[in-house]
């Protein structure tokens, strides 16, 4: 059977990457985390003094950047991932930043700057064997991806995960802000004009607030061995 597409569409912290992860090197396959794309082009405009705070934000500037962006990924050994280069530097721990993460959303939201990340999304992808998570990926990357799943978890629980995220990384951060931030992004993501985050019509809904990673993996893996779409 041929490689299938699998799009993971859903909200902040719900453990769309890691899922994502698991699965493809469960099945042979590429992952592509489009959230890290638009992270990269945030921490470039963060860079350039064009984001300061969330008051400070010049989306028309932003686009005039995008020429000078080059995102690729490369498989890291150690962790068994793919890790994202911006213009050829790792970013990979920069780009999971409060700064970054609290102002990707807006970024996500540009016109031109969504153009660009879903082209390279496609080319990506156009051959199958690919599994890509984000925001948009089952309802407009990959509208016919053969499997589509919708993760979502409780707030609490998101919030528990990105602050022990933080925690692990040496961030200091405060649990509330954490909160503050994903219910933000949450409303920012399902409300912008630009193919907001909704669930595709044939998306499969996997609500993980209880599950492990183990068991999420597990069902899925079940999951995708009923729709009798393993390959060799």
């Amino acid at each position: 059977m041929s490689k299938i597409t699998i799009a993971i569409d859903g909200y902040s912290s719900c453990g769309k990457s890691t899922l994502a992860k698991a699965l493809a090197a469960y099945l042979g396959y590429a992952y592509v985390d489009s959230g890290a794309m638009y992270r990269c082009v945030t921490l470039y405009a963060i860079r350039k003094g064009l984001i300061k705070d969330s008051h400070s934000f010049l989306p028309e500037e932003i686009v005039k950047l995008l020429p000078e962006i080059s995102l690729t990924f490369k498989f890291n050994s150690h962790t068994k991932s793919s890790d994202t280069f911006l213009n050829g530097e790792n970013v990979e721990k920069e780009i999971r930043q409060m700064m970054v993460s609290s102002n990707v959303s807006q970024v996500s939201a540009i016109h031109d700057v969504r153009v660009k990340m879903i082209a390279i999304q496609r080319e990506l992808g156009k051959n199958g064997g690919i599994v890509m998570d984000g925001r948009d990926i089952g309802s407009n990357v990959f509208p016919n991806a053969e499997l589509k799943l919708f993760m979502t978890a409780d707030t609490d629980i998101r919030t528990q995960r990105r602050f022990d995220e933080y925690t692990s990384k040496g961030q200091h951060v405060a649990f509330g802000d954490v909160k503050l931030n994903l219910i933000h992004r949450d409303h920012e993501d399902t409300h912008r004009k630009e193919n907001p985050l909704v669930q595709a019509h044939d998306a499969i809904v996997l609500d993980n607030s209880e599950l492990t990673r183990e068991q999420q993996l597990e069902y899925v893996i079940k999951l995708i061995k009923d729709l009798t779409l393993v390959v060799d």
